[in-house]
């Protein structure tokens, strides 16, 4: 005969079990899921730097070193060799215009104008001496031609007399023939004569522009000469400070050697050199500004020089309006320099983070204040003071600016107060 089985209930103790079981898996997925698994460090407030993300005004500019300079700087140069034989001031002395600085000698230079001044008083003898001649020769012609026309005269009334014999039959043919030949011949030479008297004219008058332009074209070259020999007697061509001398007693230089500088003192100059990364947006009217003293002045570029040499290339600065009073030459300078116009932009300030991050994320601080988070950034244009933030930040949002070196990779910075 079958028995009924009852069926059992679940016992208290069993169903506990399994709903302990089910609550543990459904917890552990929904933290695998939903929860933080992002790696945690715990830093002390007091040991980081947080600033706060602005938006403002913001002006590129780079920090270059210059040196200060005389406004104009005059370079004294050989322009004929020689031994220094006399040196009449020191240098940083403060010379005048054409006060005498330092004089070479140069035998050869004083031989070649001695030879030249003889031979140009030789071309000027020659010259008096030619001229004597011509004038000689001159009034020698003119002599003859007087006494030719004087015999012309008297052998025309002679031939006039036969010819009016003859036609009377007082006298023979050959009388009068003879007084005509004499007539015609004297007539003939006094004409050649005035034709050699003009021939020798125009030949006198050419040597003599011949010689004239040789004594003159002596007279330059000597001129030329006399100057190089003055020249080596070195003057102050301004005034101003012999701020360099590169001579010594006895000591030979030649032709083009630098022999020293002098500075012009009526105002300065500065002289940056700057990265040659930036040589295409630097131009002439840029400004930078340094400061001194206590105030701050502005600098306006003048010159760029587009020669690089060991990655840097350099510019001339003047002052816009007075210079520093106390300023001396060869002082040192930090500039400021711009390199753009003032614009609105969002900024954060430079820190020990750009090493470690290259400006791609930044630890940005939760408003609770009680962690910060790795978020990605994008920075652009900067300046020593902060950075143009083009995405990822926005203003009044806090970030920590200072060193990430030792962070490592960690997502998340639990701020902790000491």
């Amino acid at each position: 005969m079958d028995r009924k089985i009852e069926k059992k209930n679940w016992p208290p103790k069993k169903i506990a079990i399994f709903a302990g079981g089910g609550l543990l898996f459904i917890f552990v997925f929904y933290t695998f899921l939903f929860g933080d698994t992002s790696s945690k460090l715990n830093v002390e407030v007091e040991k980081i730097t947080l600033a706060k993300v602005t938006k403002g005004p913001f002006q590129e500019f780079i920090p270059v070193t210059g040196n200060v300079l005389p406004i104009k700087t005059i370079y004294l140069d050989a322009m004929e060799g020689g031994r220094v034989e006399k040196l009449f001031v020191e240098e940083g002395t403060i010379v005048k215009e054409g006060e005498e600085l330092l004089k070479l000698t140069n035998t050869n230079l004083q031989m070649d104008v001695m030879f030249r001044e003889a031979q140009l008083f030789e071309q000027i003898n020659n010259l008096r001496n030619t001229r004597l001649a011509f004038e000689q020769n001159r009034i020698r012609n003119k002599g003859d031609l007087i006494d030719l026309e004087y015999q012309i005269g008297r052998w025309k009334r002679n031939y006039d007399i036969q010819k009016g014999l003859l036609s009377q039959n007082l006298t023979s043919q050959q009388e009068y023939e003879q007084a005509r030949d004499e007539y015609q011949y004297a007539v003939n030479r006094r004409d050649l004569l005035i034709e050699s008297m003009h021939s020798d004219s125009i030949l006198r008058a050419t040597q003599m522009q011949s010689l004239e332009a040789s004594i003159q074209h002596m007279q330059t070259n000597l001129n030329v000469i006399k100057e190089n020999l003055a020249n080596l007697t070195i003057r102050a061509p301004v005034n101003g400070q012999l701020t360099s001398r590169n001579a010594e007693l006895g000591e030979s230089k030649r032709a083009g050697d630098r022999l020293g500088q002098i500075d012009v003192l009526d105002g300065f100059k500065v002289r940056a050199g700057i990265d040659e990364h930036y040589i295409a947006r630097i131009q002439i009217g840029q400004t930078g500004e340094f400061d001194f003293a206590g105030k701050t002045y502005i600098l306006i570029i003048k010159k760029v020089y587009p020669e690089v040499s060991n990655g840097r290339f350099e510019v001339d600065m003047e002052f816009q309006g007075e210079a520093p009073k106390d300023i001396r030459r060869g002082q040192t300078l930090q500039i400021r320099l711009e390199l753009g116009d003032l614009a609105e932009a969002i900024l954060v300030p430079r820190g020990g983070f750009y090493q470690k991050t290259g400006g791609q994320w930044i630890f940005v601080v939760d408003p609770s204040g009680d962690f910060a988070i790795k978020r990605p950034i994008k920075l652009g244009r900067q300046n020593p003071q902060v950075f143009e933030v083009i995405d990822g930040l926005f203003p009044g949002e806090q970030v920590v600016t200072s060193s990430y070196d030792s962070y490592g990779d960690i997502d998340k910075l639990m701020l902790k107060q000491k």
